[in-house]
């Protein structure tokens, strides 16, 4: 069973998509949030696989949430609702670690496939929005993060998730502990990160690392 949580902040479209799910006998809504706010509150509370967020609400837009739902739920799978297909929106958003990008135009049984879809751990983008995104475009929004990092970054990086401390790895390269510590605070912000322990599985994730 995938469950879903979903957060609009129209009364109407929030029906209207329950409705589509209660006719699925593997897709389950097990709640709704009206903005970012209430949604952070539930990311605590509630088991979910899938979140379809709407990218225009009061407050935080769907895509300044991306970040902190990924940061405090890293398994979830994000379907962002969008009442056009702008394209870049739609490249911003997977840029940032939503798995796809949905317009609400779209039919019931095209919303129910991008949830399959990205609850699998496949990417989706609606059909007419992805004919108008070039190729270009489109293979950079699935670069992997740890392409945004310089070549010495992602060598610390690598050291770092091979087990060395920031002072072997200054000696190792003959740099200060403080430019190496430098080094590892880009790496934490560019790739999202928290802590070592969290660079060391993503390097092993991303097999950067044995």
């Amino acid at each position: 069973m995938i469950k879903v949580l979903i957060t609009d902040d129209h009364p109407v479209v929030l029906h209207g998509i329950k409705q589509i799910f209660d006719e699925c006998l593997d897709i389950k809504v097990v709640d709704e949030a009206k903005d970012g706010t209430e949604l952070i509150s539930k990311l605590f509370k509630v088991d979910f696989d899938v979140l379809l967020l709407d990218i225009s609400m009061p407050g935080r837009s769907g895509l300044d949430l991306i970040k902190d739902v990924k940061e405090i739920r890293p398994n979830v799978a994000i379907l962002i609702l969008s009442i056009s297909p702008e394209e870049q929106y739609a490249v911003r958003a997977l840029k940032l670690g939503a798995s796809g990008y949905i317009t609400k135009a779209g039919l019931p049984d095209e919303l129910t496939y991008a949830v399959r879809k990205v609850a699998g751990g496949g990417k989706y983008l609606s059909a007419s929005l992805a004919e108008s995104i070039t190729k270009n475009n489109l293979n950079e929004a699935y670069l992997p993060l740890y392409q945004s990092l310089s070549e010495r970054e992602l060598e610390v990086l690598c050291l770092i998730a091979e087990g060395k401390t920031v002072g072997d790895i200054a000696l190792g390269l003959c740099l200060s502990v403080k430019t190496i510590s430098t080094y590892r605070e880009r790496i934490l912000e560019k790739l999202c990160l928290k802590t070592t322990a969290d660079i060391i599985r993503y390097a092993i994730k991303e097999g950067l690392v044995n």
